[in-house]
């Protein structure tokens, strides 16, 4: 007994110490008070000039929003080194209050339930600049073979209100759309979200470009791409395919997208169902760093090449037949942009099925064995340093194995399910069903029971909440086979199976050591345990 309080007092400690970790500057970004909870954003309109010289943003954000709890404050988000220079309501400036990167905008009379209401977020500054985009947000000035401008800018986890006002919360996307206008030096193009829908000189040297996003969008997905472009078209089903490239690599771009894409469109509209935003087209855009998933607007920097910058992630050679970031942030426009977490906690939502569709590719076009040998290989990049599910409220993703980790997961469970025709419906529905909508970890999981018929809960929360792979323990003792789950969680329960003299056995095993009857057991290669069906690993007991 006092061995068990003992770790529930360290267990409890260790949670607060965690907790301390977390600061008031990421609770107002990653909570929900009221004053976030009481409106729901409806539409936003961008429109700023960007000086590169300067490295600046001048501008403001109309930002309409629908009441839901009558109030007279709403919280708003941009990073403090911007300056606000005005907030107008109704042709009246209004009063706010700063908090970190918080903004606390207070009108002058409380807003009814159900109005449509509407703010101008006037603002100004020179955004952060990041040192390794996409890993830490920020802006990325940088020039090309001909010294002009390429511009970019990621921001996911590190948020948009690193760049723009905005209610910095996945919880709330645009039910609208948003337009993006954009100005820039003459001879410069912006390529932002959605369709283009226009370009306006303005007489002092910059060209208005003009963007519109018919459907919801993820804050960190609005973007802008400047440089000297040129535009590529192409189209499959009636869904327009634009590529937007350096100049200097228009040939090489229009061969190297031929190669993949359409092959990938196929694939995914088949498995994921039709592309979400299809109002909006499908775009590639060359961008200063690697990539990221904007919607509708992929960006694109892994220079025309095979694989990850030349090489295979998986380290087995499987997945150098195609441009990973091609593949991979176009997956997320079913899973993150169309599927979206509502908490950052939950980005396993958004990158294992994603990191999953490089496998759904390899199938589609090599086979199941070239997807297995794919998938398997990424298993030497798990590091189990910690939960997959981050901390909930404080703007906080879990371990890096969302992408990895998860993907096998997800590899698990179909073979758990072990119906390959109902695997590939389910994960159909699951995109549908979800299309365009916020959902958390619970909606997944209840969503894959049912589907199933199966209790898998068991088996996510192993995976996501735990850091402890599980371990197939077995022995041979002449006829015999014992078998056991290790470092599993209490209710593990998983089956497994084996291959017995070119026959599949499918055991259920426990944390209890069990036993079948396999005769002729130790005759060399009769049996085979199937560790590249699911994600554990294997220790042969003595």
């Amino acid at each position: 007994m006092k061995k068990t309080l003992l770790l529930i007092v360290l267990a409890l400690s260790l949670q607060q110490l965690s907790a301390q970790n977390f600061t008031r500057r990421d609770s107002l970004q990653g909570g929900l008070r009221f004053e976030r909870t009481c409106f729901d954003v409806q539409r936003y309109d961008l429109n700023i000039k960007i000086n590169p010289d300067e490295r600046s943003i001048v501008g403001y954000n109309d930002i309409t929003f629908k009441v839901i709890n009558p109030t007279q404050k709403i919280q708003l988000d941009l990073f403090d080194n911007m300056q606000i220079d005005s907030i107008v309501w109704d042709n009246q400036k209004l009063s706010y209050k700063r908090d970190f990167d918080a903004v606390f905008i207070k009108f002058p009379t409380t807003l009814s339930v159900n109005n449509l209401e509407k703010v101008r977020f006037y603002y100004s500054g020179n955004p952060k600049v990041a040192k390794n985009a996409p890993w830490d947000g920020g802006f990325v000035f940088s020039k090309d073979s001909n010294k002009k401008p390429h511009i970019g800018v990621a921001v996911q986890g590190t948020g948009a209100s690193l760049w723009y006002p905005v209610k910095d919360s996945q919880t709330d996307e645009p039910d609208n759309g948003a337009s993006i206008k954009v100005a820039v030096p003459n001879g410069l193009m912006n390529v932002s979200n959605g369709r283009f829908k226009g370009s306006e000189d303005l007489g002092n040297g910059y060209t208005l470009w003009n963007w519109e996003v018919k459907n919801p969008i993820n804050n960190y997905d609005i973007t802008i791409n400047i440089a000297d472009y040129v535009h590529i078209h192409d189209a499959i089903e009636n869904l327009d395919l634009d590529y937007y490239v350096l100049r200097e690599n228009e040939e090489k771009a229009k061969a190297h997208f031929k190669a993949d894409v359409k092959p990938m469109m196929a694939c995914f509209q088949e498995k994921f169902g039709r592309y979400p935003f299809w109002e909006d087209g499908y775009k590639l855009v060359e961008t200063p760093y690697l990539g990221m998933e904007h919607q509708s607007a992929v960006a694109y920097g892994n220079k025309y090449r095979k694989g990850y910058l030349g090489s295979d992630l998986s380290g087995t050679g499987a997945g150098m037949f195609f441009d990973y970031i091609t593949i991979h942030e176009t997956g997320h426009e079913w899973f993150g942009n169309s599927i979206t977490s509502k908490d950052i906690a939950d980005m396993w939502i958004h990158e294992s099925f994603t990191t999953y569709s490089e496998t759904v590719f390899i199938e589609c076009q090599k086979g199941y064995d070239q997807a297995m040998k794919y998938i398997n290989g990424q298993a030497r990049s798990v590091r189990n340093d910690r939960p997959v599910i981050g901390h909930y409220g404080v703007n906080n993703e879990g371990s890096g194995d969302m992408y990895f980790k998860g993907a096998l997961m997800l590899n698990t469970l179909r073979h758990v399910i072990n119906d390959d025709t109902k695997w590939w419906a389910m994960i159909l529905k699951y995109s549908e069903t979800y299309k365009k909508q916020i959902i958390d970890t619970q909606t997944v999981i209840i969503f894959f029971n049912k589907e199933s018929g199966m209790n898998l809960t068991p088996i996510f929360n192993q995976y996501l909440r735990t850091t402890t792979i599980p371990e197939f323990v077995y022995k041979t003792d002449g006829d015999d086979f014992y078998y056991s789950w290790n470092n599993v969680n209490k209710n593990f329960n998983m089956p497994i199976d084996i291959e017995y003299r070119k026959k599949k056995i499918r055991l259920y095993p426990t944390t209890s050591v069990q036993k079948i009857k396999l005769k002729k057991l130790k005759k060399s290669g009769s049996y085979q345990i199937y560790d590249n069906k699911f994600y554990i690993h294997l220790k042969e007991d003595e």
